[in-house]
């Protein structure tokens, strides 16, 4: 590598306590709040308005994995209120944060972010500015420039991705995640552990996003492990959000590889929840990256010992905490995984990834082929 850059342009504030300072980003702008109907986002909803000041409105409906018919929907309401929000501020996970992004490249407005997407054509105005408050360990997005737009009923997943959609600024205060119930905390922090390895695996790898996924890996599993054997333990959320936030700032620089490319069709024919859908097949991609890239190998290594036993050490990682150990056990027959292996290989994040599809592992039941492919 002759040289490399870096570029993530949010202002972030992290800790236990930096919610209280988000009054003073939002600094009087009229802003539209998108965030969950939750009962544990109320209490944090409250103390928002009582330090900033109430929403213009809230939209608070946000399905996982947002569509484009959810998204025509809210944006139908937001412009027969004719609001007009000077920012929008997002306090949730990533399907409020993706949410968020669509709602600011359009001004609430369905039609022009579409149009975008499909075409490619220069947007009609900036976006919206966006304050994101995470409330998961987390997806990343509020660190990212794109959202991810699904399309059910063709069948499809959209990339909105644009440079005006970075957050302006970003506030992660481990405290709000505390309540969160077991599934979407291994979910979210799955996500964040594969968006630390696909870092790593990363043909737009750097110096730079090499140490922050390997600080990040290390901190998630270390997360995970102990919120597994004990949800209450407050430490391990600041561990788990500090994990999470240097992953962002990895992956908002090399963007995901192929474990994510798998896991769309994974979620959309199969309703297997995003970070699940990524991170079950992990250990199949590392043994595909490992001996394609030094560095790479270098930072495995670090993060698992030796690296002829470093795939099954992820596995066995992923079995305690009861991630499925095939596509099999997530309903996936073995001609559909081939379909989607060879579909993600050729996909945009797919070639992000260093290794080759002859190194990925397909297992073939043994009582179809007696042998499995190497």
């Amino acid at each position: 590598m002759t040289g490399w850059s870096f570029h993530n342009p949010v202002r972030l504030h992290f800790g236990d306590g930096v919610f209280d300072e988000v009054a003073d980003a939002i600094a009087g702008r009229p802003y539209l709040l998108v965030t969950h109907p939750d009962a544990a986002m109320r209490p944090w909803r409250a103390h928002l308005a009582g330090r900033a000041g109430a929403p213009l409105a809230a939209v608070d409906d946000i399905e996982p994995n947002p569509s484009l018919a959810m998204l025509h929907r809210i944006c139908d309401r937001l412009t027969a209120a004719r609001l007009e929000p000077a920012l929008i501020v997002a306090l949730g996970g990533g399907s409020v944060m993706d949410t968020a992004k669509f709602l600011a490249a359009g001004h609430g407005r369905y039609t022009p972010v579409v149009h975008y997407m499909e075409s490619g054509l220069p947007p009609e105005r900036p976006a919206l500015p966006i304050i994101a408050i995470p409330t998961t360990s987390g997806t990343g997005s509020d660190l990212t420039r794109w959202a991810t737009i699904w399309d059910p009923e063709q069948g499809r997943k959209l990339s909105l991705d644009r440079d005006d959609l970075y957050a302006e600024a970003v506030f992660v205060d481990p405290r709000i995640t505390e309540s969160l119930p077991w599934p979407i905390t291994l979910s979210s922090g799955l996500d964040a552990l594969s968006h630390a390895l696909e870092s790593l695996w990363n043909v737009n790898a750097t110096p730079v996003t090499r140490d922050f996924a390997v600080a990040a890996a290390r901190d998630l599993m270390a997360g995970l492990a102990r919120l597994n054997g004990d949800p209450l333990d407050v430490g391990a959320r600041t561990v788990m959000a500090l994990g999470a936030t240097r992953a962002g700032l990895a992956f908002s620089n090399t963007r995901t590889a192929l474990a994510h490319n798998i896991s769309y069709p994974v979620t959309l024919d199969h309703g297997i929840a995003h970070g699940i859908a990524c991170s079950f097949c992990l250990p199949d991609v590392m043994r595909a990256a490992i001996g394609a890239d030094g560095d790479c190998d270098a930072a495995l290594a670090g993060l698992f010992g030796d690296l002829d036993a470093a795939p099954g050490r992820l596995r066995r990682f992923l079995d305690d905490l009861g991630v499925a150990a095939g596509p099999d056990a997530l309903g996936i027959a073995p001609d559909e995984w081939r379909e989607i292996v060879d579909a993600a290989f050729a996909g945009p994040r797919g070639r992000n990834f260093i290794g080759t599809r002859d190194r990925f592992p397909i297992a073939i039941p043994a009582a179809a082929a007696g042998v499995a492919e190497a």
